[in-house]
């Protein structure tokens, strides 16, 4: 598809030399052995399912965890290598495919491993136990040691792993640490008691973005970072005890559709939300909240960058489009780039995540299908 025609209205641009340089910067901080796991669920946490995975196995990733049956499904048919978890619940009509196309599937629960165990299948099913330390979400119970130790024992299951995860390890409070510390604790407690009983326990994990960097003292055979991956952290208010130089994978970008100059009085946009009190310039943007970018930033607190500078979001934000103001740009047009969403200072996850009061995950994962997808990459010119 021709570059223009990708970048004629609003699209994601994807930095994969920066995807690069934040796996090093991973690696850098785990222990030699521990392998990462990328979390590239809900479509790479915006960032293209795809096209993120296949960098990935390029530069020597062979694990990856999706949520659902259908992103593990669409990995192998694009090609990629190595092992595929699926992190959350797949119908148990629907474990076939799970075998098909040789994925591994989470046992989320004990009555699940049990319906499990009564499939008639061709082969032993690739499986990763997870176990229930305390966040009270999926998971077998920490307590159920001895039901453990039957399902290792399994001529269907194949036991590829084990891990469980942390409800607060986001968190400096002393009650959340000590919690967290208990979760670890629980979680061993399952691991030495399985060993003591002759069990070979392979496929650990248990830290995900923020146990990476706030406990990065443990020692499991997998890690699990999902949005520390794509450069940023989850929240401008959330703890991180040892932070990694990343670098933002994802920028947001559109086009001006027009330029206008509006008289002192004049408003803008829907309910007439924005009213001039001078003259100004207002730029009208080809993107709005359906392609994700989110409708409460509508009272003028959101900034972008056109031609360098800064401008801010003003009036209502509609469904395809938007207006910026623009006075101070000289000499912005039609046609020029907005950034949404980059590296700078105001209009970066974090920023606009706070601002809506939600994580950056969420904004990311709700960027709308309308959007093409630019890739940066040294290594693949367009």
């Amino acid at each position: 598809m021709d570059k223009d025609f990708v970048t004629n209205r609003a699209w994601v641009e994807i930095n994969l030399n920066n995807l690069e340089h934040n796996v090093k910067e991973i690696q850098k901080n785990i222990h030699e052995k521990t392998k990462i796991m990328a979390v590239v669920k809900a479509n790479a946490y915006g960032h293209g399912l795809v096209i993120i995975s296949k960098k990935l196995n390029e530069i020597g990733i062979k694990d990856f965890a999706v949520a659902t049956l259908e992103e593990g499904i669409t990995l192998r048919k694009n090609g990629i290598v190595g092992n595929i978890l699926i992190l959350g619940y797949t119908n148990i009509k629907n474990i076939k495919y799970v075998l098909e196309y040789d994925l591994i599937q989470t046992v989320v629960s004990l009555e699940y491993a049990k319906e499990l165990l009564e499939l008639n299948l061709p082969s032993k099913l690739k499986v990763h136990l997870k176990i229930n330390t305390g966040m009270n979400r999926i998971g077998i119970s920490y307590k159920e040691i001895e039901f453990l130790k039957s399902i290792y024992n399994s001529k269907k299951l194949n036991i590829l792993g084990i891990y469980t995860h942390c409800s607060a390890s986001d968190s400096a409070k002393k009650s959340d640490i000590k919690f967290t510390r208990l979760q670890i604790s629980r979680f061993n407690y399952v691991l030495d008691s399985l060993k003591a009983s002759g069990i070979e326990v392979i496929g650990t994990h248990l830290q995900a973005s923020y146990g990476i960097v706030n406990y990065k003292e443990l020692e499991y055979d997998y890690v699990r970072p999902g949005m520390i991956l794509y450069g940023t952290y989850t929240g401008k208010d959330l703890y991180v005890k040892n932070r990694l130089s990343l670098k933002p994978v994802l920028a947001l970008k559109a086009r001006v559709a027009s330029v206008n100059e509006i008289e002192p009085g004049e408003a803008v946009g829907y309910s007439r939300l924005f009213r001039a009190t001078k003259k100004e310039k207002i730029a009208a943007v080809s993107i709005g909240y359906v392609d994700g970018y989110p409708r409460n930033l509508s009272p003028g607190t959101a900034k972008v960058m056109v031609n360098g500078l800064y401008g801010v979001v003003v009036g209502r934000i509609c469904m395809d489009q938007l207006n910026i103001k623009v006075t101070n740009i000289e000499n912005i047009k039609e046609g020029d780039i907005v950034t949404l969403i980059g590296d700078k200072p105001g209009i970066m996850g974090l920023d606009l995540a706070y601002k809506t009061k939600t994580i950056v995950p969420e904004l990311f994962g709700r960027l709308g299908s309308r959007l093409n997808y630019v890739v940066l990459d040294e290594k693949q010119k367009e």
